[in-house]
């Protein structure tokens, strides 16, 4: 079951990666990668959306009427920068992966990988 922290006046959900994946096979989240576009091309959640933390803007993101925003990044710092941000900027309805991609990797979710021999995509694990 997730757990919430309280940030700047908002209630962040943090999510574990299996719950992610569950909420997004369901359809119920929409996924955000924060990390940077090199790390995005070389290995990502499929149908996660990038927004590099470097040009995060809150106020870009879409309405979270139908479905709820989960951030994630490489180890769950960086998504937790973005999801404060989202709340100063007044954002409510907030959520990240604990221990970003590296924990969902560690706990054998399926993902997008290029293979460095041959430049294509490769589903793993």
């Amino acid at each position: 079951m997730s757990k919430t922290e309280s940030i700047a006046g908002a209630t962040l959900e943090v999510l574990t990666p299996q719950e992610v994946k569950e909420k997004f096979d369901r359809n119920e989240v929409v996924v955000i990668d924060v990390r940077t576009p090199a790390e995005f091309a070389f290995e990502h959640i499929k149908g996660a959306m990038l927004f590099p933390l470097s040009s995060f803007d809150a106020s870009k993101l879409p309405g979270q009427s139908e479905k709820a925003i989960v951030f994630h990044c490489g180890s769950g710092v960086r998504s937790k920068r973005v999801a404060e941000a989202c709340a100063a900027a007044g954002i409510t309805q907030l959520a990240h992966m604990e221990g970003g991609f590296g924990a969902w990797k560690s706990a054998g979710l399926p993902y997008l990988a290029t293979d460095p021999a041959t430049g294509s995509t490769v589903s793993k694990p």
